[in-house]
């Protein structure tokens, strides 16, 4: 019997993976050898593709690691932003939501190897800080900006400026991630869960309106 119609031929089944496959390989090799040493041939190396196979999908070692930002980090700002979108009716909450889902992404290490890898670089890379900058931070800030305002407006928060308190969501969760995983600081007694929970409980002592 020949092939079932509804079968993908094998071959474009394996080229649909190439780019993952590459990417797999890319972190690697930047992680072993770091961003500027690896050469595109060590991830065709890794990803058993030739270098000609490599620049079929990704232009140029920068394209690799943006492909990367888009893979790895990218849908958890989106997810952070549907979080905050989704929860307009109860801002307090929301902010609770978003803390904890930063959070995870802070203590997960294979999506922590992507935002190590663009800080070791962005000095010397603008286009790659731009890139994630515009895809992954304010993807997140510019969500949280909205619901602050939304709080603010619904008497939920009291006055403030919107934009400096996201970051003050953000900022003590981004630096406990820095100490303990890119310095090997000692982490403290709290679980996630604990310190997620002490943030947000001192962050909306400041928010919320008096009552």
């Amino acid at each position: 019997m020949g092939q079932s119609a509804r079968e993908e031929p094998k071959w474009r089944r394996r080229a649909e993976s190439r780019p993952d496959e590459i990417l797999d390989a890319a972190l690697v090799t930047f992680e072993k050898d770091g961003f500027d040493a690896a050469r595109v041939e060590d991830v065709a190396k890794k990803a058993k593709l030739s270098k000609a196979g490599v620049y079929l999908y990704f232009d140029s070692k920068d394209a690799i690691l943006r492909g990367l930002i888009e893979r790895e980090v990218a849908p958890v700002a989106r997810n952070l932003r549907a979080v905050a979108e989704a929860g307009m009716d109860d801002p307090a909450g929301a902010l609770q939501r978003v803390a904890a889902a930063f959070t995870a992404l802070v203590n997960d290490k294979r999506k922590l190897a992507v935002p190590r890898i663009v800080l070791s670089v962005a000095a010397r890379y603008p286009d790659i800080a731009q890139y994630y900058r515009e895809n992954v931070l304010e993807q997140g800030l510019s969500a949280i900006v909205a619901l602050i305002e939304a709080g603010v407006a619904k008497g939920v928060f009291r006055p403030c400026d919107p934009g400096i308190a996201a970051r003050m969501l953000f900022g003590p969760i981004f630096v406990h991630g820095l100490y303990t995983h890119f310095l090997h600081g000692d982490p403290g007694p709290l679980s996630p869960a604990e310190r997620v929970k002490a943030h947000t409980d001192i962050l909306l002592k400041g928010l919320l309106a008096s009552r």
